[in-house]
């Protein structure tokens, strides 16, 4: 399988070079981000998405955007400090962004010596998270692959891939752990909307690993699940709350309830920096509003009346009582749920 690599630094190190999600799948374009102005605008615009790639930019690219030289610390931490709190309110849904960040704040703040020590100790920390991440994948397609069997017809929703993370992805890392077992596996996506996540990322980037894939729209999924059978679904998170509510892609909430109704059992997969036990329940997560023009367009074309009222939550939350199970890279979490600490 050719499984796609969506962060990384540049060649230099100096800056982060991501795939340019926005222009999937028409092309495979890949930014260099070496500015405030291009991290922030990459990851709120979404050329850089999914929770786990979200918190590896945001790290990466606080690094790269420090000065280099020596000299005493306390100014290079205030720096980063204001840079952190700038970068993290992009997208204030996504836990990863703000734990990753206070993640490489933390290290520096640890470490004693000059600017020179403290930078390098924030770098170091940046790859810790990049290479924890790709182990993280493979550990939760490892838990993952418990729940599936050869032959399985999986319903995932928006992108949870590697496009969305450091490694092989969360949902989809039990699919491709299973296809590199030799098993046969049929993805059925939907197509995300407003975004087309599903659509434009995930059907790219499974047939890119050569995985049969199936789109259809996010309306359709019941009528699958009745018609046709689905044997599991599978999703990512951007938050999970305490006692396991989870905010996932605007959509998520009504497939989970169709999939109650059809007895299928409904799988978020996500790794444990997912887990936000700050916050009680699902009621407490802030939901991010994007712009009403991503609802009233689909690739600049209008698709509404310009001037109409939008409702364009970028997530929803699904209650814990209409999840299955939640596996981490820690193993597979059922109910009543309880997490440990990160």
């Amino acid at each position: 399988m050719d499984i796609i690599q969506s962060v990384r630094w540049t060649d230099d190190g100096a800056g982060v070079r991501i795939i340019d999600q926005r222009r999937l799948p028409g092309e495979l374009v890949e930014r260099d981000l070496r500015s405030l102005e291009s991290l922030c605008d990459a990851i709120r615009t979404l050329a850089v998405r999914g929770a786990p790639a979200i918190g590896i930019a945001g790290a990466m690219g606080l690094v790269a955007l420090l000065p280099n030289g020596t000299g005493a610390r306390e100014p290079v931490l205030a720096d980063a400090r204001q840079l952190a709190a700038t970068i993290c309110a992009t997208r204030p849904t996504a836990v990863n962004l703000s734990w990753a960040l206070q993640r490489v704040l933390g290290r520096g703040e640890r470490t004693a010596g000059d600017a020179a020590a403290l930078l390098a100790a924030m770098r170091e920390e940046a790859n810790a998270i990049l290479e924890e991440d790709r182990v993280m994948c493979r550990r939760i397609g490892e838990h993952g692959i418990s729940m599936m069997r050869d032959g399985m017809r999986v319903l995932t929703h928006c992108n949870a891939g590697a496009l969305a993370t450091g490694g092989i992805g969360t949902a989809l890392a039990p699919i491709y752990v299973a296809v590199e077992r030799g098993w046969k596996i049929e993805v059925c996506v939907d197509e995300s909307r407003p975004l087309l996540q599903g659509s434009r990322l995930t059907a790219w980037e499974l047939r890119r690993a050569g995985v049969p894939v199936t789109v259809l729209a996010d309306g359709m999924a019941a009528s699958l699940m009745r018609e046709r059978g689905v044997d599991l679904c599978i999703v990512g998170a951007d938050r999970i709350a305490a006692n396991g509510d989870v905010a996932n892609k605007i959509g998520t909430y009504g497939l989970a309830i169709a999939a109650r109704h059809h007895d299928v059992p409904f799988v978020v997969a996500a790794p444990t920096s997912t887990v936000d036990s700050a916050t009680a329940t699902g009621d407490e997560i802030i939901i991010e509003q994007r712009t009403p023009d991503e609802l009233r367009c689909i690739a600049g074309v209008p698709t509404a009346p310009i001037d109409v009222d939008v409702y364009n939550p970028a997530f929803d939350v699904t209650p814990a009582p209409l999840i299955s199970a939640i596996v981490t890279d820690r193993g597979v979490h059922r109910p009543p749920y309880r997490f440990e600490s990160r």
